[in-house]
């Protein structure tokens, strides 16, 4: 019988709140009071997330995220920043022991890329692992969609999946962005350069190494038909069976407290 993991399929969220789900699933699966869970959500309104490990001071234009509406917020996992707008996300969490999980942060990596690709090929996309010759050069952005890391996944040579992986107390937690669309000029608006004659010359060079699926593939996909394609990518790559879970009053008062007393504070946002 194969083993039975959580489903949790979420709407658009504040950008704080869905840290702070992130955050709690591995807390509850840490505690085994949940199995291994696959997630899905959206952002409202559009989020900037830092890496946990990102300075922000002289990157990120605050000014220029609020005027745009965004809120910036600080995820537990590493990288550079991602806008999250119109985009399908998703997480997962599972301990570090357990019998699907390879030893490596690559090797975990490169296993739940397969599923996302496995994912990808039931839409009828044909996209590849990006296996980068060598780390982005120095004087790239803070941008994370600049570059594709090992296992991301690209399309027609462009990045369309970007992830970031942490493992906490026993606990790993794989999270990414999956743009339908991507608008690269306001993405641009939201960093500090030099000067405006680099932020173009940046932005053009973006523009050939990532993009939004729907833009590549010239057609839209309904979401729920791509949670299902991904669903099922995970259940044939790890052998198991998914069972739908919903957040009780209980667990969503955690996650609003955590919320507000991390993911919230300027303190924590802006201390690197």
């Amino acid at each position: 019988m194969r083993e039975k993991w959580l489903l949790l399929d979420q709407r658009k969220l504040d950008p704080a709140v869905n840290m702070a789900v992130d955050e709690k699933l591995m807390e509850w699966h840490r505690a085994g009071l949940i199995p291994p869970v696959l997630r899905f959500y959206g952002w409202t309104p559009a989020g900037l997330s830092v890496g946990y490990f990102q300075r922000t001071e002289g990157k990120i234009d605050r000014e220029a995220v609020e005027k745009h509406g965004f809120r910036l917020v600080r995820r537990p996992t590493g990288g550079q920043a991602v806008l999250h707008d119109d985009e399908l996300t998703y997480s997962f969490v599972i301990a570090e022991n357990h019998r699907c999980v390879p030893k490596t942060i690559k090797d975990a990596h490169k296993l739940i890329s397969e599923a996302l690709l496995c994912g990808l090929q039931k839409l009828a996309i044909d996209a590849n692992f990006a296996v980068p010759e060598e780390k982005m050069q120095p004087g790239g952005t803070a941008i994370c969609f600049e570059e594709p890391s090992w296992y991301e996944i690209t399309l027609d040579g462009k990045k369309v999946i970007g992830s970031a992986q942490a493992r906490q107390e026993g606990v790993l937690l794989q999270h990414g962005s999956i743009p339908l669309h991507m608008n690269a000029v306001e993405l641009f608006d939201l960093f500090v350069f030099e000067n405006e004659r680099l932020k173009e010359r940046m932005l053009r060079a973006f523009g050939g190494k990532a993009a939004g699926i729907f833009d590549l593939i010239g057609r839209e996909i309904p979401l729920n038909e791509m949670k299902e394609a991904f669903q099922e990518g995970f259940t044939e790559i790890f052998d198991v069976a998914f069972e739908h879970f919903s957040l009780t009053d209980e667990q969503w008062s955690e996650i609003h407290e955590l919320a507000e007393e991390k993911f919230r504070r300027e303190s924590y946002l802006f201390s690197r």
